[in-house]
């Protein structure tokens, strides 16, 4: 599979990439530079936030639901106001929002981590028909998280550890009994980070540091992957007409002196079919 970029303009921590199903329009974050960008056809979009964000749902089509390091927020796309659903983590300026997706059942996932990525103040949140429940702690930088296509299972890792677990759901979306381990990266020395499920249950997760998105079917077994030029490849998402076109974000951060490749969003033909994301149930 041969990645191209989709998107030249430079993110310093980009993040986040959602394909709003309905407006069909790609949209991501850079984090550290609080920005919102999005791209329709040759037209490159972007909205300057108050605060760190990081990740997004779509309520309908012309607001999302997005995640900062203060709150989950309603984001009216046309007029760029945003409005607070619910805090996050308010009292502790020293932490942040981070990857967040929305499960199968209309409950978004959000995980927060230390500014510094400080060990231990990871967290992992489930928010649905408006409470916002803690899932998991004791993380470091929580990632990974995405769903299988019937809703019963989730994904997550902390990036730290090197391993994404798998965590069976029930009906609700809300966990039943305690994660399990999934794939264990730390023998090949890869940084799990983004991560999105296709149509037939396949996990692509981008590997920071890698330079690709690599594939496991769902028993855990690698499958295939697709390399990208930016070195830090932070998440991917399906989007597109036909949802076969896999998306990618990279980031600059932590490199020296990036190249014009480092911060881009990349795309390529996945060979899969995607999963439509769920809107989100306020």
């Amino acid at each position: 599979m041969t990645s191209y970029v989709f998107d030249h303009r430079a993110c310093f921590l980009g993040e986040g990439p959602l394909w709003h199903p309905t407006r069909k329009q790609l949209f991501w974050f850079d984090i550290v530079n609080s920005r919102l960008l999005s791209r329709v056809g040759d037209e490159a979009l972007m909205w300057q936030l108050e605060e760190h964000h990081s990740a997004a749902g779509w309520i309908d089509e012309e607001t999302l639901l997005i995640a900062s390091e203060t709150g989950l927020w309603r984001f009216d796309i046309e007029s760029g106001q945003r409005s607070l659903i619910v805090p996050l983590e308010a009292d502790r300026p020293e932490t942040r929002s981070n990857d967040g997706r929305a499960d199968r059942q209309g409950g978004f996932w959000i995980g927060t981590m230390g500014k510094k990525a400080e060990r231990g103040e990871g967290t992992i949140y489930r928010f649905y028909k408006g409470e916002l429940v803690k899932l998991f702690d004791d993380l470091t930088i929580p990632n990974a998280i995405c769903f299988a296509p019937d809703g019963r299972t989730a994904y997550f890792a902390c990036t730290k550890s090197g391993k994404i677990q798998s965590q069976a759901l029930d009906a609700e979306g809300w966990p039943e009994g305690g994660p399990e381990l999934f794939v264990d990266l730390t023998s090949e020395g890869l940084n799990p980070d983004g991560a999105i499920v296709d149509a037939k249950g396949g996990v692509w997760n981008a590997q920071w540091g890698a330079g690709r998105v690599a594939r496991y079917l769902p028993n855990g077994a690698f499958d295939r992957a697709v390399s990208v030029a930016g070195q830090h490849s932070s998440c991917p998402a399906f989007g597109g007409e036909d949802l076969r076109t896999l998306y990618i974000t990279t980031a600059q951060e932590g490199i020296e002196a990036p190249d014009a490749n480092q911060g881009v969003v990349y795309a390529c033909e996945a060979g899969f079919d995607g999963v439509p994301e769920t809107q989100v149930v306020l």
